[in-house]
């Protein structure tokens, strides 16, 4: 049994589902998998269901949650981390399916929370220099600033603050309230790094190389831009006024169940 799970949300990743999830078994450290999938019309959770027969001989390897409609990042992430709290996963790992994130940076992020003192691991883009392939300039100067934008108004010590290639400490998922996470875009992954580091988890990032998806559709957004920029103001203001008293949130209600 592996002491660490990984979730990929889906949504039209039927280029890149098999693939994704190959390579991840393939690595010499054994990760478990939970696709979390929105219905996607193009068949994607049907893919990842034929590979389950295929993986899933000894233990389940590979776990599938269907969810009934495209609900957003957020809640696919939340419904994810209390599915992997449930089930007793001590490392818990987010990535996307669609080969942006290296899937054998999941070992050097399993290895920074494992084996030193931290208990959040970021891959980060920016911690040493700017490390993106295949994006237009445009878009690399949008993405980089955001995270400066949000590194300033929050004062969070890390360079990637909108990193989506991470992997948390299970104690990390117990202690923050998931039920009250606000945002369910890619402003999730802002949220997500503030609360930990405000209930005083130690956050380190893990240099990697970001290379935009060459298969499928983009989900990125102006809405989901607009929602990151006023968030995080409204988010540090709104953090001037309260205590983070850890304090473990094990028994986490509405606990989704997966195949």
């Amino acid at each position: 049994m592996s002491d660490a799970i990984v979730i990929i949300p889906t949504y039209k990743e039927r280029e890149n589902i098999r693939a994704i999830i190959e390579a991840v078994f393939a690595l010499p450290k054994q990760f478990h998998v939970l696709i979390v999938d929105d219905n996607s019309p193009d068949g994607t959770a049907e893919i990842v269901e034929d590979l389950q027969t295929r993986f899933n001989t000894k233990e389940p390897r590979l776990q599938l949650m269907k969810r009934p409609g495209k609900q957003g990042l957020g809640t696919a992430y939340i419904a994810g981390f209390k599915y992997a709290i449930a089930r007793g996963y001590d490392y818990i790992l987010e990535m996307d399916a669609d080969f942006s994130h290296d899937p054998k940076d999941l070992v050097h992020l399993y290895d920074a929370c494992y084996r030193n003192d931290i208990e959040l691991s970021i891959g980060s883009r920016y911690a040493t220099g700017v490390n993106v392939v295949n994006w237009p300039m445009g878009r690399v100067l949008l993405s980089y600033f955001a995270s400066t934008y949000v590194r300033l108004i929050t004062s969070m010590p890390i360079s990637d603050t909108t990193a989506g290639f991470v992997c948390y400490k299970r104690e990390v998922l117990e202690t923050i309230p998931l039920d009250r996470v606000k945002f369910v875009g890619y402003a999730f992954q802002i949220e997500m790094k503030f609360l930990a580091w405000k209930y005083g988890f130690k956050l380190g990032e893990v240099p990697i190389i970001f290379t935009d998806r060459t298969r499928g559709e983009s989900k990125m957004s102006a809405g989901i831009f607009k929602e990151a920029f006023f968030g995080v103001l409204q988010m540090t203001v709104q953090s001037w006024f309260k205590k983070y008293i850890p304090q473990s949130y094990k028994a986490v209600e509405n606990i989704p169940e997966a195949a």
